[in-house]
């Protein structure tokens, strides 16, 4: 038997909010069934938002994720052209942080340099106030 869950027990279970869940509803990633007015999320529910929110903190786009989802919908299992799809979606998000890693030390040598030369001028003023004094 497949157990259901309320959109409170998956926003508690997540640490999400309601409206979040909500919101990746109305972007179709996820589909919880109706009873009234009350939503009825599926296990497969339950695993999507945990993916969605997995993809989040990895990086991916909402955009990214719907089209993984897509191609695991056309097969039961998922496919290759899905497991190659999200190999190719790594290597950019790695690509993306090797290139977010070297701007960050450049920023930091900038820095480094920007301190160095504040530090050297603040010295050497000091060193005139005090030939000044004498």
């Amino acid at each position: 038997m497949c157990k259901n869950f309320s959109i409170s027990e998956l926003s508690a279970e997540f640490d999400v909010t309601t409206r979040s869940i909500r919101f990746y509803e109305d972007q179709g990633l996820l589909h919880p069934s109706r009873r009234g007015q009350t939503r009825i999320y599926s296990t497969k529910d339950r695993v999507r938002l945990k993916l969605i929110l997995r993809g989040k903190r990895l990086g991916f786009s909402l955009a990214e994720t719907r089209e993984l989802f897509d191609l695991w919908d056309e097969t039961l299992s998922g496919s290759e052209k899905q497991l190659k799809l999200l190999l190719k979606t790594i290597a950019g998000k790695r690509a993306e942080l090797e290139q977010q890693l070297q701007d960050i030390a450049m920023v930091q040598l900038e820095l480094d340099n920007a301190e160095t030369r504040c530090l050297e001028t603040l010295n050497e003023l000091e060193q005139k106030k005090m030939t000044a004094v004498d």
